[in-house]
């Protein structure tokens, strides 16, 4: 019985897992202004249960500038990355030549065209699981025979993610300019009292890494709530088009489009989006030439639009890509100065976040960066207690790795690596749930092993004391199982069958994720780890 009760004490720490996400308002520096001019009207696509005509509001300015049709194809480089595996660039039957896109692997790339991976082929060295080098040459058959989307891309990545491309963009004065509904609205919020709408969109942006130039130029499309003020009642409660009573209000509508725009983005990173299904049912496959902030795009509209109300929006002469570059100038001229993940790119030496010798769970395999959809790029881990749920514990969570806190508050630390002071370039690691007794305070700079605080529920839904722990790379959220695995110590990170579920491997160890931190989750740092 004496070797039953460690895992007896282990075993009360009840479930440890992050829920949805509840907005989270940390504390970081505001950046330098970026003007914009308001500009004119496009037509208003109403949702596709909507019988009425509504109306276009009056325009106030002509337009200033138009849509550019960007170029499809990256420019190629010769970097390796490892776990390789070489093809005979010979191919029979119809084939299609496409130049790889920032992201791109073997298996998502397979799933989009519907071939084997064995099927791609390239005078280049391929990455069995690994990030293809922009730009490379690939060869791959023909076998798409569905209607598809067109092969026009309507945004770069890096105006989908809160990308460097925005940093420079101040979202209140652009509203406050705009002078629409948007620049006099509140809405009372639990966790920060009334809310402006322009810190709505700043705290969407922040906590999702979605671009804020893309969320109101979706809000101004869907309802003129920018630019202008709402056609009717309809557009009044549900800005985003999405009308269902649980999401009413601008800042649940924000939840929304900010969950269609992860599901489209990352399952087409992932290769676990191939197809558009539209309110009515109907389908449409996406054309495996597209990136993925296209894709983000083209989902969110299919989600409250029928197929040919959805083929007028994503027009780009006349459609959302239209009003994008007329609100905000080219979004390509931004774009293709940033690549979201550079040829030859890898982690950097990071550390398990927490001390050596000192008792933790794995209680969560890879799910969700933020909300519960997009990319499955968080773990959690919680320290050991023999008291179950939120209670306090004066356990340090440390710095994985050396950097900058740019953000600080509300449950939420987020550590710049790069040092710049930007969470939008380079590596990122963001710790929530980090109690605000002992919170490492904002502009701090830390070694590896340095304090950023103590796991709580603070900041979100939370079922236990914990910590969830999430990396980014130039904004974008990357997966805990994907191309760059998280590795924390040697500790390799591996994705289950659903969210949550999960391993960490390390030489011929693995520990196995469990919400309630039973004996084989358990996890202890080794003080010869660096």
């Amino acid at each position: 019985m004496k070797r039953l009760f460690p895992i007896l004490i282990i075993a009360t720490i009840l479930l440890t897992s992050c829920g949805q996400a509840s907005s989270l308002w940390g504390t970081y520096a505001t950046p330098t202004s970026e003007s914009s001019d308001p500009t004119a009207v496009f037509p208003l696509i109403e949702p596709a249960t909507v019988t009425s005509t509504f109306p276009p509001p009056t325009a106030t300015s002509a337009p200033t500038q138009t849509a550019t049709e960007p170029a499809t194809s990256a420019p190629s480089n010769s970097a390796t990355p490892n776990l390789e595996a070489t093809v005979s660039p010979t191919a029979s039957g119809p084939s299609i030549l496409y130049y790889s896109l920032s992201g791109d692997t073997l298996p998502a790339l397979a799933a989009r065209f519907d071939v084997d991976p064995s099927e791609i082929l390239s005078d280049a060295t391929l990455p069995k699981t690994g990030l293809i080098n922009p730009g490379t040459l690939l060869v791959i058959p023909d076998r798409i025979t569905e209607q598809k989307t067109p092969d026009i891309q309507i945004i770069p990545d890096s105006e989908m993610v809160f990308s460097a491309t925005a940093i420079n963009f101040d979202i209140a004065s652009y509203v406050n300019s705009a002078g629409g509904m948007l620049s006099t609205y509140r809405e009372y919020l639990g966790s920060t009292g009334w809310t402006s709408g322009a810190d709505e969109i700043k705290r969407a942006a922040y906590e999702n890494s979605i671009n804020p130039r893309l969320l109101l130029a979706i809000l101004e499309y869907e309802s003129r709530w920018v630019r202008g003020q709402p056609v009717d009642a309809l557009h009044t409660d549900y800005p985003m088009g999405f009308q269902n009573v649980l999401y009413k209000g601008l800042f649940s509508q924000l939840v929304w489009a900010v969950n269609q725009l992860s599901i489209g983005y990352y399952g087409w990173r992932t290769g676990t989006l191939t197809e558009l299904t539209f309110p009515d049912g109907t389908k449409l496959r996406i054309d495996p030439r597209l990136n993925a902030g296209t894709v983000a795009i083209q989902y969110l509209f299919a989600q409250v639009h029928s197929q040919s109300q959805w083929a007028q929006i994503v027009d780009p002469k006349n459609g959302f890509p239209a009003m994008y570059a007329q609100m905000f100038g080219d979004p390509w001229a931004r774009g293709n100065t940033v690549t979201i993940f550079p040829p030859g790119l890898t982690q950097p030496a990071l550390s398990l976040p927490f001390q050596p010798n000192v008792q933790w769970s794995f209680t969560g395999g890879p799910h969700g960066a933020w909300e519960h959809d997009g990319s499955l790029a968080a773990l959690d881990f919680s320290p050991a207690s023999d008291h179950p749920g939120c209670t306090p514990t004066p356990t340090w969570v440390t710095a994985a790795a050396p950097g900058l806190i740019v953000r600080s508050g509300n449950g939420v630390v987020v550590e710049d690596l790069d040092g710049d002071g930007y969470e939008q370039t380079g590596w990122d690691l963001l710790y929530l749930h980090i109690a605000t007794q002992d919170r490492i305070p904002l502009g701090t700079w830390v070694k590896t092993n340095d304090h950023i605080g103590h796991a709580s529920c603070e900041g979100g839904i939370a079922t236990g004391t914990h910590l969830h722990f999430v990396r980014k790379y130039n904004g974008e959220w990357v997966a805990a199982d994907g191309p760059m695995p998280f590795d924390l110590d040697g500790w390799i990170a591996h994705q289950g069958n659903q969210p949550y579920i999960g391993t960490l491997t390390r030489g011929d160890k693995t520990i196995i994720a469990d919400p309630f931190g039973q004996a084989w989750s358990v996890i202890i740092r080794s003080p010869n780890d660096p």
